[in-house]
């Protein structure tokens, strides 16, 4: 009898549910790691460990829930711009749907993420629903990378303006040349980037994948596509540091604007970091330990993540309603062939 190797044996079906369930207990942790944190500060003088307790409930209770509402306005706004910036990078790759079905589909995103962990998970949600083959799901993939790219730069170039002006005390005419100066190494990042496109596309031997490189060639060509990219991504990150600011305000917490622009897109950052459901816990505690840097209360700062969570979640759950509504998803055909690739 000839020698049979058994197959692997096929995927158990709890093993998703499986890591569902580690990635709820992190959630948990990090977000019982915060609160019981709050109990663990240093009480003021002739104040009870208790009384941090009751500062923290108080807050909850006594926040101005109009400023809240306002946030979550903000955030819902940002959303839908970066859904517009994600439509100006993917159109040129082929994907032309109008704005509502980008940001739709940025919405269903958000939603995702809440669901898996950091929010990169959502990233490749975005790329498979707008996509119908393999091929297409890939170029996808490369829309939401670019629009990923010109976000965390953005991000990047706010935080080190922030840290840099405040660290060295620095008056509006030297902030705006440092501003000026980190988005000017961060465009010509992206200009070398996508001068390579060319060589890559040369380089590569007649086939998939050189038909592949050619569809992305629309980014060097048009190099505005990157500068109005960035753009948006300038507005999308302000509209998140102004909802926090808002969340904030309505907590009777109050800084000066250097300390969001520095604070808030650097727990954005910590974010991404897949350890948690929708950031819950992660953004809880990081901003709680930035922000004591600058004297704001464990309790307040807990308070002013949890809030501003709650501001993500239901921005998140908008996007969950959008993709029950959906009977009949719209996906892209194979896009057309850009044009001047055929000469190359």
């Amino acid at each position: 009898m000839p020698d049979v190797t058994p197959s692997s044996p096929p995927p158990r079906r709890w093993s998703g549910w499986l890591s569902l369930l580690l990635r709820v207990a992190v959630t948990v942790g990090l977000m019982a790691w915060a609160i019981v944190g709050i109990g663990k500060g240093k009480p003021a003088e002739g104040e009870q460990t208790e009384d941090k307790w009751r500062l923290f409930l108080d807050l909850l209770a006594e926040a101005e829930w109009s400023w809240w509402l306002a946030a979550l306005a903000v955030t819902l706004v940002g959303q839908v711009v970066a859904g517009m910036r994600w439509a100006a990078l993917a159109r040129p790759l082929g994907f032309d749907f109008p704005n509502r079905f980008f940001v739709r589909r940025f919405f269903e995103g958000m939603f995702f993420s809440l669901c898996l962990p950091s929010s990169i998970g959502g990233d490749v949600v975005k790329a498979v629903r707008i996509g119908s083959s393999t091929r297409l799901r890939l170029l996808a993939g490369c829309s939401v990378l670019a629009d990923r790219l010109t976000g965390l730069s953005a991000l990047a170039v706010l935080v080190g303006t922030a840290v840099i002006a405040r660290n060295n005390s620095l008056g509006t005419p030297a902030t705006a040349a440092v501003f000026a100066g980190l988005l000017a190494a961060v465009l010509a990042g992206f200009g070398l980037a996508l001068a390579m496109l060319d060589r890559v596309h040369a380089a590569l031997p007649a086939g998939s994948a050189r038909d592949f490189v050619a569809r992305l060639l629309p980014y060097r060509q048009r190099p505005s596509l990157v500068l109005l990219a960035v753009g948006w991504s300038f507005v999308v990150q302000l509209a998140g540091v102004a909802a926090v600011v808002l969340v904030a305000r309505a907590l009777g917490v109050v800084q000066p604007a250097l300390v969001w622009l520095s604070v808030v897109p650097l727990v954005a950052l910590a974010m991404v970091l897949p350890i948690s459901l929708g950031g819950f816990g992660v953004r809880e505690n990081t901003i709680e330990y930035l922000l004591r840097g600058y004297g704001v209360s464990p309790e307040a700062g807990v308070a002013i993540g949890l809030l501003w969570g709650m501001c993500t979640l239901l921005a998140g759950l908008v996007g969950g309603v959008l993709f029950l509504l959906e009977r009949q998803p719209e996906v892209a055909v194979e896009p057309a062939e850009p044009a001047g690739s055929a000469a190359r």
